[in-house]
């Protein structure tokens, strides 16, 4: 099946010269795919592709020369470099390639944004464009999904998540062996390397703790205490997990009320499918307790996607208040607040805003969002 990626019209139109697009994403999200299908679009022997892993690219690209990158750009309209964080001092050499080779159009990817965005950092400042590839949103099973479709699926993506390679795979144990294969072969490999770490064991705990506390704020010191680790220690993994694009987190919102809770933060996975594989759990939703996180976690996903994609401006937040007053989902957009509140299954009777919230924001728009009506907060703005 071949799926049309949103990115996919958005790199073609900002691919313009002396300029660098960024394509950021995990391993797996399918960068190089849709680095093949921008290739077929534009031309193939108007693209030269690069691996950043290969070392006769790496060598190619270190010895910094520009005659010689003028001799590599010649006859091509676009180079394109996968991997790119792979290559040292890949900025600086990018930022010379955009100066001095007239017309180039330069297309660069990266599963590491901890590694690749410190290694473009300042050479690149108003000489590129980033984009996010997250795995399949729900924006992208609409264009081969209708509304039946999409309430039959609905259950297997809270389990199995959204990796686009999963739509090949007929059966539970598929997904389920490749949903391991990419945890524990893909997923750690870049915190492994940059931190010269042995053993992803304290990794893989830590992702159980938070996969275990979805819409609950998480403390520091005692995720320290259960993993015999310092807050500090817990702290950099965590943002080393959200940089590699595992985790993400969102934090309390208030505007100075006294009675909310704002130093905490929360934690949610990119995806569902990573997290049941984290904590080894492909059973039915009937068949467990978690539902209602799980609904949570892909609600939360699901809208960062539909934020990136269609350029949503917002900042993100949960609410809560000392006396357990809360909402799940806060978007404060152009000085406008959106509340949402997260329920798997449709309530039996209307569900009003909490009363310190009303109160708080009395502008505030305040929503439900059920399985029965999801598909706007997925889709839309």
């Amino acid at each position: 099946m071949k799926i049309h990626r949103v990115l996919f019209d958005q790199l073609i139109k900002a691919a313009i010269p002396n300029k660098v697009i960024i394509l950021l994403g995990a391993r797996r999200t399918g960068k190089t795919f849709l680095l093949r299908q921008v290739i077929e679009k534009l031309g193939v022997g108007n693209c030269l592709l690069m691996n950043g892993e290969d070392m006769a690219v790496q060598q190619q690209l270190t010895h910094r020369n520009v005659a010689r990158y003028k001799t590599l750009a010649q006859g091509y309209g676009y180079i394109i470099i996968d991997e790119a964080q792979k290559i040292p001092d890949i900025g600086s050499i990018l930022k010379l390639m955009i100066d001095e080779v007239k017309g180039i159009r330069l297309i660069v990817t990266g599963s590491s944004a901890f590694d690749l965005r410190n290694r473009l950092g300042e050479p690149l400042t108003g000489r590129k464009k980033d984009f996010m590839l997250f795995p399949l949103a729900q924006l992208e099973y609409a264009s081969f999904e209708n509304v039946l479709d999409r309430s039959r699926t609905l259950d297997d993506k809270l389990i199995y998540g959204c990796y686009p390679e999963l739509i090949q795979l007929k059966t539970g144990k598929q997904k389920r062996d490749y949903l391991r294969e990419v945890v524990n072969a893909y997923l750690y490999k870049d915190i492994l390397i940059m931190e010269n770490l042995r053993s992803s064991d304290k990794l893989a705990d830590l992702l159980k703790l938070i996969a275990w506390q979805l819409g609950h704020e998480v403390s520091l010191e005692e995720l320290g205490r259960k993993l015999q680790m310092s807050k500090n220690t817990v702290e950099r993994y965590l943002d080393l997990l959200t940089k590699v694009f595992i985790l993400f987190k969102v934090q309390g919102f208030s505007r100075n009320l006294r009675k909310e809770i704002v130093k905490t933060k929360r934690w949610y996975f990119y995806d569902n499918g990573v997290r049941n594989a984290i904590i080894s759990n492909f059973q039915p939703l009937d068949q467990r307790n978690d539902d209602g996180m799980l609904w949570e976690n892909y609600l939360a996903s699901e809208r960062l996607k539909v934020q990136h994609y269609k350029g949503i401006h917002a900042h993100n937040y949960f609410w809560r208040t000392h006396d357990r007053q809360e909402i799940d989902w806060v978007e404060d957009r152009d000085g406008k607040l959106y509340g949402y509140e997260f329920k798997y299954a449709e309530p039996y009777k209307k569900i009003k805003s909490p009363k310190a919230w009303s109160e708080a924001y009395p502008g505030a728009i305040f929503k439900v969002i059920h399985k029965n009506n999801f598909e706007d907060f997925v889709l839309k703005k």
